[in-house]
């Protein structure tokens, strides 16, 4: 699996495209479609993956769906990868799983020490609790790679859901 990450629009938000066996993922293109089309070159696109439908995460998918003929979030063309609700940043916040590689791709989920924010409009403090409980049963060497930010892993994240958890009980 081949990573490249695009820091895109005036929120910096991380547009993955991905390289596996079959063709190339695209992960919440969030701005810039000439740029990520630049990017991609004449690699087939398999699907386009959002890990929640806020607009900073999906600004160029409507180009993109259109320019490539494909469907966001047609998870049947994907092989070895497991979608995870993560709801509590948003009601739709999905991470996306590939456990041969043990790489997450988790959005507004979770980041280099701290989590989603969850007062916004979807955001519930209970469904992120159950989400951080959910993740947490995944390998510890697991790497996150967030919507916003650098890449971080499921273990030093773990070192930090007691304080989390403070903050969300709150």
């Amino acid at each position: 699996m081949n990573i490249k990450c695009l820091t895109l629009g005036p929120l910096k938000t991380n547009c993955y495209i991905i390289e596996v066996d079959q063709g190339t993922i695209i992960i919440d293109p969030a701005y810039n479609a000439d740029l990520i089309q630049k990017e991609i070159g004449n690699n087939k696109i398999l699907t386009i993956l959002i890990t929640h439908y806020h607009f900073d995460h999906i600004g160029a998918l409507k180009e993109l769906e259109t320019y490539y003929h494909v469907k966001a979030q047609d998870f049947k063309k994907i092989k070895n990868m497991i979608v995870i609700p993560t709801k509590g940043h948003s009601l739709d916040s999905l991470t996306f799983y590939f456990p041969q590689e043990k790489i997450m791709f988790c959005g507004d989920f979770l980041f280099k020490n701290t989590f989603g924010r969850t007062d916004l409009p979807g955001g519930n403090n209970k469904q992120m609790l159950d989400s951080l409980e959910k993740i947490s049963k995944y390998p510890l060497d697991t790497v996150l790679y967030p919507g916003h930010g650098e890449k971080t892993t499921l273990s030093l994240e773990l070192s930090n859901f007691p304080e989390y958890k403070d903050y969300l009980l709150k």
